[in-house]
């Protein structure tokens, strides 16, 4: 079966604008052919391939042709940088968790752009849904918790990130004045970062919790780490956001135990110049970097 590329351009671009009108616009071409180059796949494959939804959205089937349109433009871009060609910096989308951004991952974007010219598109997302925009073909690459590989991807392992359960002091003699255990972590408040963000619940589980504590959610990293320090609720922290707090005895450790949450770097399965420059960047700050044990 032949996939024509005008028409995977096509989805992609509608799936981007979120409507057939604003696909068409940047096309130029009129609805009316957008509309005709996706019934055209759709019947080329045999499946809908695209929700028409606003915004539209690809189905399971469209995500696998949009990564594919978009894994086809790279590839292009690639052969005409070989040929000599000066067309604009390719534009290099990247799905990373927030405490890898904090941490050590803005290191990446510098190395690569000392190399070679591109635009990046970070999208911030927890380490648990990275992968999905691997999948559906918004990224390129991702940091991610998911060792198996996405479908068309390759994984390498970065390290793991270590969170230790840290508290306000007063706080602490507030709602845990004989320790974590049960019945306190159940009482607690305590601070997620998303509503996607499971590391508090593991660790009170861990101690034998049972029912969700009250939960305050802040979704951004300084200002989450803020909010801990402030004695709002208890919440996991990183390496670097907590030992100062310790030492003068403002903060305190809840329990000797961590969590630890193994990171993967997963990319497109292709054999790209760009990619291997991006890869070999993300490697690199991942091994130099402290939080990563």
């Amino acid at each position: 079966m032949e996939l024509p590329l005008e028409s995977l351009r096509t989805l992609a671009a509608v799936v981007d604008a979120g409507t057939l009108e604003r696909a068409a616009a940047r096309l130029g071409v009129t609805p009316s052919a957008v509309s005709q180059r996706i019934r055209a796949i759709e019947q080329r494959v045999g499946r809908v391939v695209l929700q028409r939804t606003k915004p539209a959205r690809a189905t399971e089937a469209g995500e696998a042709l949009v990564r594919l349109a978009r894994q086809l433009d790279l590839l292009e871009r690639d052969a005409l940088e070989a040929l000599g060609d000066a067309s604009p910096a390719p534009r290099v989308p990247l799905a990373v968790n927030a405490d890898s951004l904090i941490t050590w991952f803005m290191p990446v974007l510098l190395a690569v752009a000392r190399e070679r010219p591109v635009s990046f598109e970070l999208h911030r997302e927890d380490q648990e849904r990275t992968a999905q925009l691997l999948a559906d073909g918004t990224v390129m690459g991702a940091v991610t918790a998911q060792r198996e590989p996405v479908p068309g991807c390759v994984a390498s392992p970065l390290g793991r990130m270590r969170y230790v359960a840290i508290a306000e002091r007063g706080f602490a003699e507030r709602w845990f004045p004989r320790g974590i255990g049960p019945r306190a972590l159940e009482r607690a408040p305590l601070v997620d970062f998303d509503p996607h963000d499971s590391l508090q619940s593991r660790f009170a589980r861990r101690h034998g919790a049972e029912r969700s504590a009250p939960r305050h959610v802040i979704s951004a990293s300084a200002e989450y780490a803020e909010a801990v320090r402030m004695g709002l609720g208890w919440g996991m922290l990183l390496p670097g956001q907590f030992e100062d707090g310790v030492a003068d005895g403002s903060l305190v450790q809840l329990a000797p135990d961590a969590i630890e949450v193994p990171l993967w770097w997963q990319r497109w399965n292709l054999a790209s110049a760009l990619l291997d420059t991006v890869t070999d960047a993300v490697t690199e700050a991942a091994r130099s970097s402290r939080a990563l044990v």
